[in-house]
């Protein structure tokens, strides 16, 4: 399944997400509920995955997690705030640039309409 195959999927699962709960919840719910739906979709999802951080050949003693990491091929970041920031989306694209993943998800389900809120984030696709 190519990364366009996954984020297609992802994409069904946020709107179902969306049209269920609506916004307003923290992001915790979201990716809890989100993590269900595209299980229950046959793809292979892992949360808070922790990815180390090297500097200059050396393993620093703190990285990140990602939010959801969908089929091993696409991240997920998943916000719900008021209106997101430019460091959210560099966020993401910095996270694709360490991981050496290809397509990452921003999603902000804190918004009227959610496809408002779903950001496409490429490295090298």
């Amino acid at each position: 399944m190519t990364e366009n195959d996954i984020s297609y999927k992802i994409r069904g699962a946020i709107f179902k997400v969306f049209n269920e709960l609506g916004p307003g919840l923290l992001e915790s719910v979201y990716c809890h509920a989100l993590m269900h739906e595209l299980k229950r979709e046959g793809l292979s999802v892992e949360k808070e995955v922790p990815v180390p951080v090297y500097y200059e050949g050396t393993k620093l003693g703190l990285g990140f997690r990602l939010d959801l990491l969908v089929e091993k091929k696409v991240l997920i970041e998943v916000k719900s705030v008021e209106l997101l920031a430019k460091v959210h989306h560099k966020q993401v694209l910095t996270y694709l640039k360490l991981t050496d993943l290809k397509l990452g998800i921003l999603v902000n389900f804190n918004v009227d309409r959610i496809n408002e809120g779903i950001y496409r984030k490429v490295n090298n696709l």
